[in-house]
Formats: structure tokens, sequence, C-alpha cells
């Protein structure tokens, strides 16, 4: 059996991932759906440079896991699984980005919004209490988080949600060909994702080849507004 290593988005939390979960752990894998560092209910404090933290941390999470590693890493969170594949290709069966920043060493997920500016949630980003960390207007992000869920889900989801850390945002990856490169790479698309274009998923990937490239139809929180499909194509990655 596999151990599915879920790796939240930007504002997000472990959380997120509530209905997916039991859906896996169902038919006999290991699930671990942790707050990356920083993005609890109450953040703790984090340094300079949270990318390489995180990506410390799950890379500790993928060295102490049991059989074949599927890392998932959604929206933000691809940013972060890419940096761990770079410090441990050798023990990580598959990458599985999830309508998720697709990056090339060198760019950061900022270089990639800044392209599409009329997509996604960065004209409703406010500087948060802290002066490092960002949030985002929470009525604003409804429409482009959540736009397949019910509105008492939606908001119930938005309400959890916990200043990002801007340097997550800027912070450009280091990756080799060598480690990173040779790590297989699966792309799960959500055509209606309003966060995240399907036109950007497609151009990231065109950059970065993936294999295989599974599309859903679903905005850009399929955990929430399609969790049994998303369930079925994770399976069917293990």
């Amino acid at each position: 059996m596999a151990t599915y290593i879920l790796v939240h988005g930007a504002w997000h939390g472990g959380w997120c991932w509530e209905r997916l979960v039991p859906l896996l752990t169902e038919h006999g894998h290991q699930v671990l759906a942790p707050d990356l560092p920083g993005m609890e209910q109450v953040p703790r404090p984090l340094g300079s440079a949270p990318l390489g933290e995180w990506a410390d941390f799950v890379a500790d999470l993928v060295s102490s896991a049991e059989g074949p590693v599927v890392l998932v890493g959604h929206s933000r969170g691809g940013v972060v699984i890419s940096e761990v594949a770079e410090r441990v290709p050798d023990i990580i069966d598959r990458l599985v980005y999830l309508t998720a920043f697709l990056l090339e060493s060198g760019q950061s997920l900022a270089d990639v919004a800044n392209r599409h500016p009329d997509v996604g949630p960065g004209p409703l980003i406010r500087p948060a209490d802290h002066p490092s960390r960002v949030t985002v207007d929470l009525e604003s992000a409804i429409p482009i988080f959540y736009n397949r869920m019910s509105d008492a889900d939606a908001r119930g989801a938005t309400v959890r949600l916990v200043p990002e850390p801007l340097a997550a945002l800027t912070t450009p990856v280091t990756l080799t060909a060598e480690r990173f490169g040779r790590v297989p790479r699966a792309y799960i698309e959500c055509a209606d994702d309003r966060a995240i274009s399907i036109e950007m998923q497609r151009e990231m990937q065109a950059r970065l080849p993936c294999d295989p490239v599974i599309t859903l139809d679903c905005d850009h929180s399929p955990f929430y507004s399609a969790p049994r499909q998303l369930a079925e194509v994770l399976l069917s990655l293990a």
C-alpha cells in the first residue's frame, strides 16, 4: 500500500483534505495531510525562507513514510513538492500536481501568476497584520476558490483561511534535471478553475510535461467539490 502525502495550497491548511482522506484510507493506504509549519489555525512564527522550511518539513515526512510515496501538491503546494523532490528524489514514487504551480528552476509563483493578471486572487491580496504575510478578501475569494461548492461549504472554508507568508509566493525554486527531473510527475487539471485557469495549467505543463494528465470538470478545490472523482484519480496513480 502507498503513503499519500497531501500538501495544501496558499492560505489553507491540512483541514482542506478532510473529505478526501477517508476515501483513500478506506482502500488501505496511509494518508498524511499536515498543516505546513506556520499555517496552523493559530500560526506559529516562520523564518525568512518559508518555502525551504516547508520543503524540509515535507522531506522529513517522505523519509519516514512506509511504502511507495505519492506526493500531492495543490495550488501553491506544487511549488513545495517540487522542492521536496529536489531534496529526496529517490524515495518519491510520484509527484502529483493538483491544479498546481509547476515551476521551472529560477521561477517563483508570482512570476507565473503575474503573466495572467486577470486570473486568480491577485487583486484580492491585502497586507496582513504581520508585515511578512498577506491575506485575501474572504468574500471575494469564494467565487475564485470555491465556485462549484455550496455557499455554506464555501463560507465554512473561507473562515479557516490564514495569512500566507509573502516570501512563499515570491521565492524562486531551485531545481535540477538530475534530481527533481527524474521523479515521475502527473498533473490533474481542473477545467473550471478560476484561481489557476486551465490555460495557465497547460502553459506550465508545456514547459515541464507530465504523464499522465487527467482532467476533472471542477473548480480550484476538488477536495470539496469533487472528492470522489479526485480519490479515484489518485488511487489510479498509486
